[in-house]
């Protein structure tokens, strides 16, 4: 066999990155890497704009060149300055940095306006009465053209005044609208006479009552880009279709004209990512919000715990094609975990509790133990951890009729609590009404101290424990996937695909004891609970008395390839 050290992995493949090297080294728009991410402000952001946001503010990084953050705000009846706020947090929190370069499309309207004149003057667009869905209908099919407006050969100084009629308000919603003169038999259907702007008599959230005329996504998208100079529009595949009607904008002004190149959109299993779904799915009450730490959304992955560098290292284990990209959700959970071990601090946490007694223990006495704060990294020190008579460990633990191989504690067995002593259960208290198990009586090796015995003896298992003098109070919150489904949108016929949400994807614990030191969590701080995974203080709910902790993930995939079945 040979000593040799086995080759490095190669990086995921990036066709993007290949190509502008290539361009790069023709000396294509003077060397500059100018790249942006567009969001439009009618919602939360997720995880496949995570994917986009990287793309392209890596690619601008790594160039030495430009990161662009653009609202594109062109749609005043669905957009709101908290998704503007919420949208911002997003991009900074996964780590991509705009410097001073922060757009909104709407600071270009009257640039736009300018542009739609010059195609009028140069007969490239026309102002139309008929009604959408007419305009809908003769727009024609694959097979067949479509038809021509009424309005479409109209002189140009018609045109011009119809479209100031616009402009100043004379028109209704739906009245009238700006159309680009292109070509009626064009086999891309985007082409034939597409609308450029529609009459919207609605509040803007930046422009107030400014304007009554909206410019169309198409057209304002590719002018946006434009006047900013921007040298690579990175998008998704669906936009493909879309370049041939911006290069014509482009071409027919003589602006500036950026690259538009499309990648596959990163798709999650059993989640999903359309937003007018996650808004059905906040509207009806079937998640508590957009932050939802069940959601894809960034702040809901943040309010669960999960870490900006985590999913960097999900999304850099990708690549960037034009192939279906349909990650799943493991891949995601392996990030996190891997990220959160070297992170987390290991602490002592009951989600299920039932008090244990050890009988030989002095009562009133305290001792402390000294535990570390996380193996992976020696540098985050020590913690002295409270014990006394009376415990408190998981239900689940014990059992009063063991099965075969049980390692945990049951009449006459002998465990470890961990970092502290060994113990023998030796007697049961139940409920005299209800016959529920309420205590656990046991004794202890006072020569085992720190979980070691001095006669070399070995137990089978080891429990985690808190002290319950000490103990804090806490409710814990479950979170699991939100879909059984592996794709929620490629159910059997008949069934929507609501149908495929995890019924289990939240399970709430109050009454949950949690070591002292618990007690001063700080939020964004990640905490291993041992034995039962990894959890951080939500930051919405929690309150100081009355403590909130969010499960990030267990500390392995317990699912199934069904899809069903957690590690809890």
């Amino acid at each position: 066999m040979s000593d040799a050290p086995s080759p490095a992995p190669s990086a995921p493949y990036n066709f993007i990155a290949e190509r502008i090297e290539r361009e790069l080294a023709e000396g294509r728009f003077g060397g500059q890497v100018i790249t942006r991410f567009p969001p439009e402000p009618n919602g939360f952001l997720h995880i496949g704009h995570a994917f986009a946001i990287t793309i392209s503010s890596s690619l601008a990084r790594k160039h030495g060149g430009r990161f662009h953050l653009r609202f594109d705000d062109t749609n005043p009846t669905k957009e709101d300055v908290r998704y503007v706020e919420s949208q911002m947090r997003d991009v900074r929190w996964i780590g991509a940095d705009w410097g001073e370069h922060l757009y909104y499309a709407s600071d270009y309207f009257g640039k736009m306006v300018e542009y739609a004149f010059q195609l009028i003057r140069q007969g490239d667009a026309f102002v139309c009465h008929l009604p959408a869905e007419q305009i809908r209908e003769m727009r024609g099919t694959f097979k067949e053209p479509g038809q021509p407006s009424p309005h479409r050969d109209r002189p140009v100084d018609e045109n011009l005044a119809e479209f100031q009629r616009m402009i100043d308000g004379h028109y209704k919603e739906g009245e009238a609208v700006l159309r680009a003169r292109v070509d009626l038999a064009h086999p891309n259907t985007l082409m034939r006479d597409p609308i450029m702007y529609r009459i919207h008599h609605a509040h803007h959230y930046r422009q107030g009552d400014r304007w009554c005329v909206y410019p169309m996504y198409d057209w304002a998208h590719c002018l946006e880009d434009s006047v900013e100079g921007v040298t690579y529009s990175l998008c998704s595949l669906e936009f493909e279709n879309n370049r041939e009607l911006y290069d014509w904008y482009l071409d027919r002004l003589g602006v500036h004209h950026p690259q538009q190149i499309e990648f596959s959109k990163l798709n999650l299993s059993h989640t999903i990512m359309g937003k007018r779904k996650l808004l059905q799915l906040v509207q009806e009450g079937r998640v508590s919000g957009w932050d939802d730490p069940r959601m894809p959304t960034l702040s809901g992955l943040r309010r669960r715990g999960v870490t900006p560098e985590g999913l960097r290292a999900f999304i850099g284990a990708l690549g960037v094609t034009k192939s279906p990209t349909f990650a799943d959700m493991s891949l995601l959970e392996h990030h996190v975990r891997d990220d959160l071990n070297r992170r987390a601090i290991r602490v002592m946490g009951v989600v299920d509790p039932i008090k244990l007694v050890i009988t030989t223990y002095p009562d009133g006495q305290v001792e402390a133990f000294k535990v570390e704060n996380n193996p992976e990294d020696p540098s985050t020190g020590h913690r002295e951890l409270p014990f006394s008579r009376e415990l408190y460990i998981e239900r689940d633990d014990f059992r009063e009729v063991a099965p075969k191989k049980w390692r945990r504690l049951a009449p006459g067995m002998e465990v470890r609590l961990k970092g502290a002593y060994y113990i023998t259960l030796t007697e049961i208290v139940k409920d005299p009404q209800t016959g529920e198990v309420v205590e656990l009586r046991c004794t202890h090796d006072p020569e085992s101290r720190n979980g070691m015995s001095p006669d070399g003896r070995k137990v089978k298992g080891t429990l985690h424990w808190v002290s319950a003098p000490h103990a804090v109070d806490a409710e814990v919150r479950l979170y699991d996937r939100l879909f059984t489904a592996r794709d929620p949108n490629e159910l059997p016929d008949g069934a929507s695909w609501m149908d495929g949400l995890n019924p289990d994807s939240l399970v709430v614990r109050r009454g949950c004891k949690l070591e002292p030191a618990l007690a001063d969590a700080a939020p964004g701080q990640a905490y291993q609970f041992l034995r039962l995974g990894y959890f951080c203080l939500d930051s919405e709910d929690s309150r100081p008395g009355a403590l909130v902790f969010n499960r990030t993930i267990g500390l392995k995939d317990g699912w199934a390839p069904g899809g069903k079945g957690s590690d809890d």
